[in-house]
């Protein structure tokens, strides 16, 4: 069977597939000579109220005559000579190149606007910006990563795509876990795996698999549902997923879960209809294993894939309290006192930047509280509590810094923003054009389509109708404020 297939395969990996799938593993074997699906995820924070973009806008033309992934409502199939990532729509954040199999977590999870939701092991932050999508900017998105590189480009990637709502942390699972105890709505833990699941895209998957691997992993992965379970509220659930054939990862995870936590069952989410149950007899016999979701590769048009939804009992009252707690967290008194003043001056010298170019921002305040981390002001959803004892490097939406005359505003900001939210804007509408702003160049009135470029102040640059950036106007020219660690290098 492995002769057969172009993508060698671990002979321990093949063996054990022929034993779980029997009559079924041909065709599985064979799924490994057939290209694999690509998939891109519309970001609904770039779009107009939150809805899909339409034929006769940009976006909406840009992705006519793709095919929607069933199971993900802003997922779309594209073939590989699109290359959707060299468009500056990628860079404005209008869409995440994500599997499409990955799509079907943040799904069936399904966080609501104003919940408390968290993405325990985020990184590069496809799940993230998925469940940013669906909360809409409201609630708190708690990002984790325990990776510091890892956690830095997902940092990068919540920039780009405008999330307003989300803090951004560098932890281990175990230490997380006591500073929120009880405190989520929603929990992602989308667990490091053995990965057999990305065999057919990953050469580096297949070199590093083998048994003791799979069992490193299950053990892994308990410690960090029991973590998960400790930050769940009663009646919170939890989506466990990863991209891994394994019973030992799946099925027997989650059957050896439910017996040290009994006050949690296992639901089948809607989407379950697209794939295939999980199976019982690979684990303890358990029939609440079958409204497990397993996505075949050869069944379905992704990768491999697994996840369950698991919903908790009761909470208690002393991990409310615990979390108040928690939350009250602060320096001492001289300590806040600098800090206060510091507050206090950079919120004047940004409601003075907001007066002269921006218009109502009440949407993007609601439900936040200013914070000054370094020198710089956020916005940071109120119901996060203190900092203290968390390695945070994201706090929130970075509005920028106060500078000694003026405030600077940041490229966060400006990707937040929609072109309703400020008194000037200039369209870059071609590629090429867009792509002369993200290099870098400074743009005149000749340049543009519409060259009707302001006296003076700051303009957010957009393309489709979608921030790119900042750029300052002055002499009839738009001088570029994109950053130069972001830009395209190169024609």
């Amino acid at each position: 069977m492995e002769k057969e297939t172009k993508r060698e395969l671990p002979e321990a990996f093949v063996e054990k597939m022929k034993k779980l799938l029997g009559s079924d593993a041909e065709s599985f074997f064979k799924s490994y000579d057939a290209e694999r699906k690509f998939g891109l995820r519309v970001n609904p924070l770039k779009q107009k109220s939150g809805e899909m973009p339409e034929e006769g806008e940009p976006l909406g033309d840009y992705l006519k005559g793709l095919a929607r992934v069933p199971w993900a409502e802003e997922g779309f199939y594209y073939e590989a000579d699109m290359r959707p990532g060299r468009h500056p729509f990628h860079e404005a954040g209008a869409y995440y190149i994500q599997e499409p199999s990955a799509m079907s977590v943040a799904e069936a999870l399904s966080p609501k606007p104003g919940e408390q939701i968290l993405d325990l092991c985020a990184a590069p932050g496809g799940k993230s910006t998925h469940l940013a999508g669906k909360m809409g900017g409201h609630g708190l998105l708690v990002c984790n990563e325990i990776h510091p590189a890892r956690a830095k480009i997902l940092s990068q990637n919540i920039e780009r795509l405008g999330v307003e709502n989300a803090v951004v942390t560098n932890m281990d699972p175990f230490r997380l876990a006591p500073e929120f105890p009880e405190f989520f709505d929603g929990i992602v833990v989308d667990a490091p795996c053995s990965g057999e699941g990305m065999f057919r895209k990953d050469e580096n998957a297949r070199n590093e698999w083998s048994p003791d691997h799979v069992k490193q992993c299950a053990g892994l992965q308990d410690g960090i549902l029991d973590c998960a379970a400790a930050m769940l509220k009663g009646g919170g659930r939890i989506v466990y997923s990863t991209c891994t054939f394994s019973p030992e990862e799946n099925e027997q995870s989650i059957a050896r879960f439910l017996e040290r936590h009994p006050e949690f069952s296992v639901v089948q989410p809607e989407l379950a209809k697209y794939f295939s149950a999980g199976h019982p007899e690979w684990a303890d016999g358990n029939e609440e294993l079958k409204k497990t979701v397993r996505i075949w590769p050869h069944l379905a048009d992704g990768e491999g894939h697994f996840l369950a939804l698991l919903v908790k009992g009761e909470r208690s009252w002393d991990a409310v309290e615990r979390t108040e707690n928690n939350s009250k967290k602060g320096g001492g008194k001289n300590g806040r006192a600098k800090e206060d003043a510091a507050l206090t001056e950079a919120v004047a010298a940004f409601r003075a930047f907001e007066k002269e170019n921006l218009k109502d921002m009440e949407h993007l305040e609601n439900g936040k509280k200013f914070l000054m981390f370094g020198e710089n002001l956020y916005l940071v959803p109120e119901v996060m509590p203190g900092l203290m004892g968390l390695k945070v490097l994201r706090p929130g939406l970075h509005l920028g810094s106060a500078k000694k005359d003026r405030f600077e505003p940041s490229h966060a900001l400006a990707l937040a923003l929609k072109k309703s939210d400020v008194r000037q804007s200039v369209e870059v509408g071609s590629e090429d054009l867009a792509l002369r702003y993200l290099r870098g160049e400074t743009l005149r009135a000749e340049d543009l389509e519409e060259p009707n470029i302001p006296a003076k102040g700051w303009v957010l640059v957009t393309t489709g109708g979608m921030s790119l950036g900042f750029a300052k106007a002055a002499g009839g020219m738009l001088k570029n404020h994109y950053p130069k660690g972001l830009r395209i290098q190169g024609g």
